[in-house]
């Protein structure tokens, strides 16, 4: 067996929509970028939809559209991948880490602990598909006594009156809480289309917009458009129609947009994602789950309850009893039998950077309880049936070696400290 992790999902609708545009002879932002944006809004119900060029991107031009500065402070999880907080830190400003829950997801209470006057933002993060609680991160921030600690320092802050809410929903496309798009339960929604996403634009993010009433949505998609392209009050297509050539910088903005090129693979990607590719996830989820439940060492993620539903991105396998150290083996042991697993994530408090910035593990111990035990199993559309017949009964094989020799050792403690007892 050879069973990549994550592959692209490539078809002929894919082909036919990349060779569209290459006919077209217009491969930058353009009319793709703008159907994108417009699929994106209706399978979301949001607002307004901003393409970009990367989560990471998205997520800088938000928190500088709200004016996060030096000085400020973003709260986010210790348990994701680090752009979340690089985000904050290319703005000047300082991460918060806070401890995440069982279902790996950023504990309200430990939010609401991190409030300081100095916060602007929380950055929730959805992962491997399942949406946070929302309602309680919502009732967090509105609060009275949260409220009373806000400062506001822009004028985006000023009309918003209290901290922002930001979804890290790079995993979270299609994800549902309270019966909606999981999109519609934050101010502002940050997808990512890289190339391990459900859906792709081989690098590529979306902004999704689900402001107040008090926020003009048409115009701030119009400002924000002109951000990703330098402060530019034109951008290529319509300078290249005759006469319209002279262009004005407004102000200093970034350089992030999408192609047309890239958004033409996730423009076919996404009109076949709710009847097609997500429904395939989800039955390769339900199969995974099937074949793991009956093991007592088995710890199911948080798939489907009452009031969520994963859009089955990822199955973060956990392993109860389990080792950072055998877990990796077990990682080793599956590659070799032809099995891609990945982990996600090494909380960020793990690596090097932040390590060095002072943020301890010790103070995550969710975070690390997580990390620790989880293995990202393969789930995409093209997964045949014979090749997750194979990843099941293997992925148990390997755990239960591991698991076993934990007995071994138990045993071998237990006889020795009999023979102590002996002794003395």
């Amino acid at each position: 067996m050879n069973i990549p992790f994550s592959p692209p999902f490539i078809d002929q609708s894919v082909v036919d929509q990349v060779l569209d545009t290459l006919n077209n002879k217009w491969i930058t932002t353009g009319p793709k970028v703008k159907a994108l944006e417009q699929e994106v809004k209706v399978i979301t119900g949001t607002d307004q939809v901003i393409c970009v060029n990367s989560w990471t991107s998205g997520a800088i031009l938000m928190l500088k559209w709200f004016g996060v500065k030096a000085g400020d402070e973003v709260i986010v999880p210790a348990y994701t991948y680090s752009a979340t907080a690089l985000a904050v830190l290319h703005c000047g400003a300082t991460p918060v880490m806070v401890d995440v829950l069982e279902d790996f997801n950023i504990d309200p209470e430990k939010v609401k602990a991190a409030i300081t006057t100095r916060t602007k933002a929380i950055i929730a993060v959805d992962i491997a598909g399942w949406p946070c609680d929302y309602a309680a991160l919502k009732e967090v921030i509105n609060d009275h006594h949260v409220q009373k600690k806000f400062r506001s320092t822009s004028d985006k802050q000023q009309l918003l009156n209290r901290i922002l809410l930001i979804s890290d929903a790079a995993h979270s496309i299609g994800s549902t809480y309270l019966n909606k798009p999981a999109a519609q339960n934050c101010d502002v929604t940050i997808f990512s289309f890289h190339a391990v996403k459900n859906i792709t634009t081989a690098e590529g993010g979306a902004i999704c917009l689900n402001l107040p009433k008090q926020f003009d949505h048409e115009a701030e998609y119009a400002y924000l458009k002109m951000y990703t392209l330098n402060g530019q009050n034109k951008d290529a297509l319509s300078k290249s129609r005759g006469a319209g050539w002279r262009y004005d910088i407004l102000f200093q903005g970034l350089k992030i947009n999408m192609p047309d090129i890239c958004a033409a693979i996730g423009l076919a990607q996404l009109r076949k994602y709710d009847n097609d590719l997500l429904p395939q996830r989800k039955e390769i989820a339900k199969k995974y789950f099937e074949g793991f439940q009956d093991q007592d060492w088995f710890i199911s993620p948080p798939l489907v309850s009452t009031q969520r539903e994963s859009c089955y991105h990822l199955f973060p396998l956990r392993v109860k009893g389990l080792s950072e150290e055998q877990r990796d083996q077990i990682i080793d042991d599956l590659s070799a039998l032809g099995i891609a697993t990945n982990v996600h994530f090494i909380p960020m408090p793990m690596l090097t950077l932040f390590k060095n910035m002072g943020y301890k593990m010790e103070d995550y111990p969710m975070a690390y309880q997580n990390y620790a035990c989880e293995i990202s199993l393969p789930i995409y559309p093209q997964l045949t049936q014979t090749e997750i017949d194979f990843i099941i009964p293997s992925v148990i094989s390997c755990v239960q070696i591991q698991l076993n020799r934990n007995i071994k050792v138990i045993e071998t403690n237990v006889v020795e400290l009999k023979q102590m007892a002996v002794a003395s």
